[in-house]
């Protein structure tokens, strides 16, 4: 494994112009592009695209294309979960979605970040922070998670929201930025 991934793939600051990353990305584009032109296919040649996609897979797992991520080996996704249309899940860092969660259609999932210092961004510094979703989450349309946050079981973002800290289990939150409104039972 090269120095980049090997940043990459340990949080650390990297610099994605890199022959390995590059190859794992062009894998990554053959992948999508067969499982989002495989809408009619039957769902066993569909969810083998998905396993060959992904770093793992739960039983039961529908993701509605288009999809996009950025390796789909740093995504994990639990048995029951339901993607809608235009989920972009960017997988520089991990992202684990729990069991029975439910995502709406435009759903972004982002583990990437870039430098503060005008320099550094020029230069392409990035790392990344995973992003947690816990079991039995609903994410309504368009939600956005940032870098770095966990969202625990049981709670709902609203439509549109922006998650830029972590949500603790059973609370309904929304807005930009996400705030929790209530508790849920």
């Amino acid at each position: 494994m090269g120095e980049n991934k090997r940043l990459m793939l340990a949080g650390e600051w990297y610099l994605p112009d890199d022959p390995e990353l590059r190859a794992d990305t062009e894998r990554r584009v053959g992948l999508c592009a067969a499982y989002n032109a495989a809408t009619t296919a039957p769902p066993a040649d569909r969810h083998r695209i998905l396993s060959d996609l992904l770093g793992s897979v739960g039983d039961s797992v529908r993701v509605r294309a288009p999809f996009q991520c950025d390796f789909g080996y740093n995504i994990s996704i639990g048995a029951g979960t339901f993607v809608n249309f235009g989920g972009v899940f960017l997988d520089t860092g991990p992202i684990t979605v729990g069991r029975d969660v439910q995502i709406g259609p435009n759903v972004q999932l982002l583990t990437p970040t870039h430098a503060l210092d005008a320099e550094r961004r020029r230069a392409g510094w990035e790392k990344a922070l995973p992003v947690t979703i816990g079991d039995n989450v609903w994410l309504g349309g368009g939600v956005i998670v940032c870098p770095g946050v966990t969202i625990g079981a049981n709670t709902v973002v609203g439509a549109g929201s922006v998650v830029i800290r972590d949500l603790p289990p059973n609370v309904l939150a929304v807005g930009n930025p996400a705030r929790i409104v209530r508790e849920l039972s």
